[in-house]
């Protein structure tokens, strides 16, 4: 890395979206406290997700990013936490069927409690109180909006309580492409996706069957909890992230570690410039695998800019209307100047009726750069709006619109959408429902019952089933794509659903 970075050298810019910390005192204390504590991802688990992310860049697989808006530290459950996991797998199992291409998992989970905001106050009633920030920073209550160091030790637990979860379910079976039918659909309400998952499941339990017949994957059969190995068909490569906002817990989780193996790589021959010209020695952040700058925080001058140049970890990018053609390049000539494969990606949200105004100049001017990048839709937050009931929403036909726009038009300009980036949750409330969010999809959720089960804090995910129909989405149009039945026009995709309409 150049010689004048350090992971404070961010401290001497402009940071955007700055706490004001009232006890400046307590917020160092609880910084030194956090530097010695453990890391919660390895060195080489970030290598492993670089190299496949490189295979995503290839186009040898698919990138699903997905979770919530914003944690909660009340929400960090076994019940919520395995809701979630079933979705991701559930979504990957899908896209799998139809893509016939490997799925890349990383997860807005374990440390994605801060949130940005446009004011740094609100106003709730007749008072006028500091923004809520997110868990991390300060209550939702309007009586705790001092923004207090303490939650950013609370983080560091909470994140660390879902990440052990996570790993725990991960290796003892949850993941087990013998069980499928174990991650949720229970509660689904549509028999038409119920259908259509359980034909996939099927199909896959009969050549799970056959191949048993022949002697693979025999190893695979007995349980894993009645002495079995997981085996090739129980395991699954799990990644976590988080927007980097919170630059000094970031700068405290920040370790140096000798440049990982991933065990999928050489060594030796993944040292770039940047790590010989420092000794072979690279800055792990140690919080996530994959953290992203968000559309708010991207200065080319500021602080999370300078942070995010120097560590080793892949990173993303969010990429809005407001993104000039030439401020993209520049930014990718800061944070990867050696054009290092599977190191940056891409996540435009530009909102549905933008993308073909603003994503052709995006692509010629990356593509003319010559920078390597993993292109990844967001289309969820540039559509967020208003309901008639005063809630926040996003139509889920307008979400299809956007992801259908982005899909044709990287189609056009010899360009590749690598993957997906969703605000979904597998929550049930506590009476066994779905939230109740987002407005349409298979389930012809309306605005009137947005407020049945409205449950985030945030911003609006889509539920179970509206997740589920996006699923089926993409992965029939890559079924269409690799059968060579792809069409164009762009309202085959709505096709797709089965006929469902999409708002």
């Amino acid at each position: 890395m150049a010689s004048d970075w350090t992971p404070s050298s961010w401290r001497n810019k402009k940071a955007a979206q700055d706490v004001d910390y009232p006890d400046t005192e307590h917020l160092d204390r609880v910084l030194s406290k956090i530097k010695q504590l453990p890391p919660l991802v390895t060195p080489s688990e970030i290598e492993r997700l670089r190299h496949q992310l490189t295979t995503v860049q290839k186009g040898e697989a698919f990138l699903l990013h997905a979770g919530d808006c914003a944690e909660s530290f009340d929400a960090v459950t076994h019940e919520n936490i395995s809701n979630k996991i079933g979705l991701i797998l559930s979504f990957s199992l899908i896209l799998i069927w139809g893509a016939r291409l490997p799925i890349v998992r990383i997860g807005r989970i374990a440390g994605q409690y801060a949130k940005p905001r446009s004011s740094p106050t609100e106003k709730i009633g007749d008072r006028e109180v500091t923004s809520f920030r997110g868990d991390n920073v300060n209550g939702l209550d309007p009586n705790e909006r001092t923004p207090d160091p303490e939650r950013l030790l609370s983080a560091y637990f909470h994140s660390t309580a879902t990440l052990n979860y996570v790993r725990g379910l991960l290796t003892s079976g949850f993941a087990s492409l013998h069980h499928p039918r174990d991650w949720s659909l229970s509660h689904v309400r549509s028999p038409e996706l119920k259908k259509e998952f359980e034909r996939i499941t099927e199909g896959l339990s009969d050549a799970l069957g056959f191949t048993h017949t022949i002697g693979f994957g025999a190893a695979d059969s007995t349980p894993y909890d009645q002495g079995g190995t997981r085996g090739v068909l129980g395991e699954v490569d799990f990644y976590t992230s988080h927007e980097g906002l919170m630059l000094g817990y970031e700068e405290a989780m920040t370790r140096e570690f000798p440049l990982a193996s991933s065990g999928l790589t050489s060594t030796t021959n993944a040292i770039d410039g940047k790590q010989r010209r420092n000794g072979g020695r690279c800055s792990y952040n140690t919080s996530a695998h994959f953290l992203w700058i968000g559309d708010r925080t991207r200065q080319l001058d500021g602080a999370h800019v300078e942070y995010f140049r120097g560590i080793r970890n892949p990173i993303g990018v969010k990429v809005g209307p407001s993104m000039r053609d030439e401020e993209l390049i520049r930014l990718l000539d800061i944070i990867n100047p050696d054009k290092e494969d599977g190191r940056v990606t891409l996540i435009t949200r530009y909102g549905a009726a933008k993308v073909e105004q603003f994503l052709p100049g995006h692509i010629a001017a990356v593509q003319k750069s010559g920078h390597p990048v993993i292109w990844i839709s967001d289309p969820m937050h540039g559509n967020t709006q208003i309901s008639t009931t005063g809630l926040k929403t996003r139509h889920f036909g307008t979400i299809i619109s956007e992801l259908t726009s982005a899909i044709r038009t990287h189609a056009a300009h010899h360009s590749c959408l690598n993957g997906v980036s969703l605000e979904f949750t597998g929550e049930l409330t506590d009476d066994g429902f779905s939230v109740t969010e987002c407005v349409g999809g298979s389930m012809g959720l309306s605005e009137d019952e947005l407020g049945l089960r409205y449950q985030s804090f945030c911003d609006p995910r889509l539920n179970f089933e509206q997740s589920m129909d996006v699923a089926f989405l993409i992965s029939n149009h890559f079924k269409r794509q690799r059968l060579g039945r792809y069409r164009s026009d762009s309202d085959v995709l709505f096709e797709e659903l089965g006929g469902r309409s999409p708002a």
